[in-house]
């Protein structure tokens, strides 16, 4: 994937935010995150302002896969969170808390 210029329309979530996870210098994340916004808004139609709440969602939830400490630096750099478990300085969550927003969200 080109590191510079529009993101593609057509990439699968990991295409997507497996580079956010390895970026740790606020710049790249800034230019980065101005990268998936054109991107949503190019490719989805969505507003500036939609464009940037959806995707800092998305990217505060794909954290959510990875360690404790990826999680914290992407919030950080991002500006985000996990949108079910809130913030990474709050911790991971536990075994129970997992289990209890995903019955949560099956209810809904």
């Amino acid at each position: 994937m080109s590191t510079t210029g529009p993101l593609a329309c057509e990439m699968t979530i990991g295409e997507s935010y497996d580079p956010a996870m390895k970026i740790t210098d606020r710049a790249e994340a800034s230019a980065y995150f101005e990268r998936l916004v054109e991107r949503h808004m190019r490719c989805f139609g969505k507003s500036r302002e939609e464009a940037e709440r959806i995707e800092r969602t998305n990217l505060g939830y794909y954290a959510g896969y990875g360690s404790h400490e990826t999680r914290e630096r992407v919030e950080d750099l991002f500006d985000c969170q996990h949108p079910v478990f809130g913030s990474a300085a709050n911790g991971p969550p536990t075994v129970d808390e997992a289990v209890a927003a995903g019955r949560q969200m099956a209810e809904d």
